[in-house]
Order: C-alpha cells, then structure tokens, then sequence
C-alpha cells in the first residue's frame, strides 16, 4: 500500500446509505440546492455560511426557546457573532425524546465496579433529580460545577444537570495530581466539587483521598463536595451522590443564550497556567450534530464506543453522541488491560456501529500481531474512527487488512479549540491511504504560507479563514481577549491560525506533519515531526522516540525508547539511521541519537518537542515545563541531564 492509494470508495447509493446522504436530498427538496458530491456541499457550505447553518438548525431539529433574528450578527474573528436572540439549551437535546424512554444511553465498562447500563428515562430521572440536588446547593446560571471523575455514568449525569440550569462545567480525570487539577479548576472559582475517593487501573486499587483534601485546600471558593462512590476511602465532609439525588425535581432547562458557556476545556499546560477554552452551548450543539450526525455518519439507535479520559474533547464529543439519540460505551481504567485485544473484545460485546481508537493504539496492536477482524466479531460495525495524531499508511494498511476492508475510516484533526474537528474523513470521500480525507462542512481551511497566501502541495500552516459556531467563545478570565488574539489572531491578523502544519493536495486531501511551533528545518525543507515517528514504527527495536532540530547548531537530536533488554550501541545508531534514510531522505538522519527511558508527555499525550527544543537550548526546564503537567514528572529529568553534558557539534 502505498501513500495517496484509494483504499474504500464511496457506494454509489450513497444518497441513500448515509445520513450525508439524506442530508444533500433534504437540502435538494426543502432548499432547493443540488450538490453531485462533497466538493460541491463543501464549497457552498463555506460560501454561504448563513445557509449552511441554518439548514444545520433546521436538518436536526434544534429547539430554540427564542427564535434567531439572523444566523450571522457578525463575522469578525475573533469576536463572531452567532444566531444572536435565539435562546437554548444543550442538554435539552442530550436526554432523548419521550419516545426514546427504554432505549439505552449508557452502557459503562469499568474496572473498578461492575457493567452498568442506563435507559434514556434512567438518565432522564437521574438528570433532573440531580439537576434538583444542584439547585438545593444554590447552583444557577453561571456557576461553575467541577468534577474530579473518571470516564463514568454519574458523570456523564452531573455534567447535563449543570447545563440544565446554565451552569458552567469543567472535569479532571482522578489521574491528575494537585497542582494540575487546581492549576485548571482552579482558574474557574468554582462553587461544587464532584469526586472520587479511589479508582481501580487495570489490578492496582488508586487511592485519591489526599489529593481531594489537597484540592479542596486549595479552591477556596468550594462551598459543597459531592462524592462518587467509587472506590477508595469515604471523602470527609462531603454529601453523597445518592444525597444530592435523593429528591425528584422537574426535568427542565433553562434557556441560555447562543453563547452562553457550556463548559471550559484546557490545553495542556506545559508552561505556566493550562489556558481555559471556554465553550458556548449553540456552537457545541451545532457543530457536534452536523460532525457526529453527518461525517460520523451517527444516527438514532446506533452505539460509539471511544476509551477517553474526561480530560480529552473526546469525552465531550462521546457525550453528544447522545444528541443523536444514539448510545455511548463509557470505559474506565487500563484500555492496555489485560491485554490490547480487551478493547475489540469489548466491541464485540457492547456492538458499537462506530468505534474510536487512537493511531498509537493501531499501531501498537499490528505490531502485537493482533487480527481484530479474525478474533473478535466485529460485524456490528460500519465505521472505525482515528484521532490523536497522525496514522501512517501502515496504520491505514493495518485496518483494511486485520479489522475490516469493508469499514469507513474516518481519520481527522482538529482541537480543544474548536471541540471537533478540522479535517477529516467523511461517508462521500474516498479513504486514502496516509492521508486525511478532506476538509470538514462548514470550516473553511486552508495552508498559508508565511505571507497569508494559501499554497497547495507544499507545507504551510493551517489556518481558519472564516467564523465557525464551536471556536472557543473567550479564554475565562481574559479581559479585552488579550490571550484569546496572542494564541490565535497575533500572525495572520483577522484568520485563524491553529499552530499545525499541513499540506493540501490537488484533489483536497492532505497531511498534517506536526506543530508548526516545532518543526524541523534542514538545508531550507521543512521536515514535520510525524514523518519521523511513522518511519519509526517500522522498527521493533523502538517502542517511542521525539525529534528536535537546534537551529543555531543545525543540529538533529533524536530521543528513542528501545524494547526492553535492547541497548543504543553503535549499530543500533546506525540501524535507525539507515531506516530514516530508506523511508525518508538523508536529510532526515538525525546527528545524534539519545536512548530515554520514557518520552516526556503531557497528561493528554502530546509529547514534549518545544519544551524539549527550549530545554536542550540552555533554557532552565523549570521555565519550560510544569512537571505536574506531565504524565511522568520524572521523565523530563533525563533530558535535562542531557543537556548538561551533551557535546555540541565539533566538539570532540
């Protein structure tokens, strides 16, 4: 298989297979526009972005408690003004339709308890008496409700409760230490605190008693504690879960604004405070039933199944599968326990129409020799989806031989950002193989060069040419959007730029290579970072690796993790060498090759290239990164030891 190679075409009754599909023929019959194919959907669909999400509104059905006076009040970035006088609510959406009452939401696999399932009128029940419980605790529009929860139903649960009553949310899943936990909800000042005492990861029980007492040490703010029961010891001074449900309330929503904040999501922090992305309830609404709806292909009755943290936008677009009507797999602990067949064992379980899994995961899996499509019955299945980071071919490869030639493949990108995504696949684009589909309705993408004009078949950074409903609505606690403009308006005035470099080709695929804020640059070509660590997938012998490029010394380091019992001896250098150099170029041959014994990570698995770059510089680490931002605050100290000692270029 080879990059570019298309590997699944769509069927020619797509009209009728595909919610997409049915979409064009509604806009054919009830708009009068006729598209023969994405392409043309996807032009009009940023060319006129009024008709685009007013059909959007009108396709799915959105219940507005106050009409919209115009989609588009304003169009300036930042500062976009949506569907201003319509009033909602996003949770009214999420908990089904009278009809909908004994299908099933949730089914939960967890290590720590047993399988639990929820009906729509379970969630219901549980959404408006906890809804209840918030209000006795003197909750309303605009206070914040936090949560220190795993991946579970009561989660799931608190999380629509508050927006029920236009309070604002934010979680942090039980792994977080201290620092990172109020680092975030911190920033918030928020009013009730949702927690766990403990959880259980694969075998080993996790206590979390001291850390809820660290955090609520340090959020002064707090005037309530609910706790989970989960696992762990009981939280002193909290109220139960089951106290705060004790009492039935009435199942309603309090209709917000189109912009009123649903919830806050945080970058990873590695330097100084996690920024805090705040998110409207219309803008996630709409972007997620036409992202889920009509590139996931998600319909009423049908399942997605994707492990998360509450810590990833993932969780966030798992929960909105429920706008659909449709059900959710919520899994918490190890997803590598006891093994990487657990997952696909579960899928043949639970029977998802659509399962997510990361490009590390896929990996990690062909190189196990594990045969999904072989072992496990996966015939429940009709898309597979891939988020995270780039998937090589291999990866493309690995899918349509060992899970199933027939499935979608759905690969894309996007970000905390915008909560969805940017590029990806969808059920009227062909799958090709390394490449991601195509760009998403409603987003008009593009790469710039470093002069803002747009470049196609070369590298340039992907930017945002025009409003889109879920671009975060500020950074909290941002007076003038100061933060807001630096991250994001500061390089090309009025455009969004997203921080990732891409390249587009002719017929609209395209690639993402890495952060643009740490490519490579040799000899004036550009090299992004995720070339490198596919070309090094090949390699049994290397199980992680990250790449830096020092500027003022033109020089090309590279950190790799061996397979246990391996050492970096002269011919291993010279084995990943060579390897580099058949799949890529020479100019990809690193000058020096350092054996880690773990990769700096962030807790939401970005690995640490800047942070890495800056270290390696002479920049003292303490001003680069948070230790407690990491997965392994240890894992930063070989570098930095590094660092000390390395020899530079020419130094004998």
């Amino acid at each position: 298989m080879i990059q570019g190679e298309a590997i699944w075409t769509p069927p020619t009754d797509w009209r009728e297979r595909f919610e997409m599909g049915r979409y064009v023929e509604w806009l054919r019959t009830e708009r009068v526009l006729d598209f023969a194919g994405y392409d043309e959907l996807w032009r009009w669909s940023v060319s006129d972005l009024e008709g685009f999400w007013a059909s959007i509104w009108d396709y799915f059905g959105v219940r507005a408690h106050t009409p919209y006076e115009r989609v588009l009040g304003s169009r300036e970035m930042p500062g976009a003004e949506w569907f201003p006088g319509a009033t909602l609510n996003y949770a009214e959406h999420a908990v089904g339709r009278d009809e909908d009452l004994d299908a099933v939401a949730i089914v939960a696999h967890s290590q720590t308890r047993e399988t639990r399932e929820l009906t729509f009128g379970e969630l219901r029940e549980q959404v408006a008496r906890a809804r209840a419980g918030l209000q006795r605790l003197g909750v309303g529009p605009g206070d914040r409700v936090v949560a220190y929860l795993p991946n579970i139903p009561e989660t799931a649960v608190a999380f629509l409760a508050a927006a029920s009553l236009g309070a604002v949310w934010a979680t942090c899943p039980p792994e977080f230490g201290v620092k990172s936990v109020v680092d975030r909800l911190g920033q918030l000042e928020p009013k009730v605190l949702l927690a766990v005492g403990g959880y259980v990861y694969g075998e080993k029980l996790i206590d979390r008693g001291e850390n809820v007492a660290g955090i609520r040490e340090r959020l002064p703010s707090l005037e309530t504690v609910v706790e989970v029961a989960y696992a762990g010891d009981a939280i002193p001074g909290a109220i139960s879960w089951e106290e705060l449900l004790s009492e039935p309330g009435p199942l309603e929503f309090d209709p917000v604004p189109f912009a009123h904040p649903l919830y806050v999501l945080f970058s990873s922090g590695t330097t100084g405070l996690p920024k805090a992305i705040v998110h409207g309830h219309g803008g996630i609404l709409l972007e997620h039933l036409k992202n889920l709806g009509l590139a996931w292909d998600v319909r009423p009755g049908d399942r997605l199944q994707w492990f998360t943290t509450t810590a990833w936008m993932m969780w966030n677009a798992l929960v909105s599968t429920l706008l659909l009507r449709a059900s959710i797999v919520m899994l918490d602990g190890n997803p590598g326990y006891p093994d990487l067949g657990h997952a696909w064992q579960l899928a043949e379980e639970t029977r998802p129409t659509l399962m997510g899994i990361s490009p590390g995961f896929a990996l990690a899996c062909r190189k196990q020799g594990i045969e999904p499509g072989r072992q496990y019955d996966l015939s429940s299945l009709r898309s597979l989806t891939v988020a995270g980071s780039p998937l090589p071919v291999d990866g493309f490869e690995w899918i349509y031989e060992q899970v199933d030639e027939s499935v979608l493949l759905i690969n894309g990108s996007g970000g905390t950002d915008v909560c969805s995504g940017m590029v990806q696949g969808c059920p009227l684009l062909p799958v090709y193989a390394g490449e991601i589909a195509g760009r998403c309705l409603g987003v008009d993408v593009a790469a710039f060069d470093e002069h803002g004009e747009e470049v196609v078949g070369e590298l340039g950074e992907l930017v945002i040419r025009q409003p889109m409903p879920s671009m975060a609505v500020e950074f909290w606690n941002d007076p003038g959007y100061e933060r807001y403009r630096a991250a994001y308006f500061d390089h090309y005035p009025g455009i969004w730029r997203h921080g990732d470099w891409i390249v587009f080709t002719e017929r609209g695929s395209c690639i993402i290579t890495g952060r643009s804020d740490a490519t490579l640059n040799r000899g004036g070509v550009r090299l992004g970072t995720s070339e490198f660590y596919s070309a090094l997938e090949e390699l049994d012998e290397v199980v992680d690796s990250l790449v830096v490029h020092l500027e003022s010394e033109d020089e090309l380091i590279l950190f790799v993790v061996l397979r246990e019992g391996l050492e970096l001896d002269d011919a291993m250098r010279k084995r990943i060498a060579g390897a580099l150099r058949d799949a890529l170029s020479p100019r990809h041959v690193p000058d020096t090759i350092v054996a880690l014994p773990m990769i700096p990570q962030t807790l939401t698995g970005k690995k640490l290239e800047l942070p890495v770059k800056r270290i390696l510089a002479g920049v003292p680490a303490a001003e680069v990164v948070s230790p407690d931002a990491l997965v392994n605050p240890a894992s930063i100290e070989p570098v930095v030891a590094y660092a000390s000692t390395r020899p530079r270029p020419g130094e004998s």
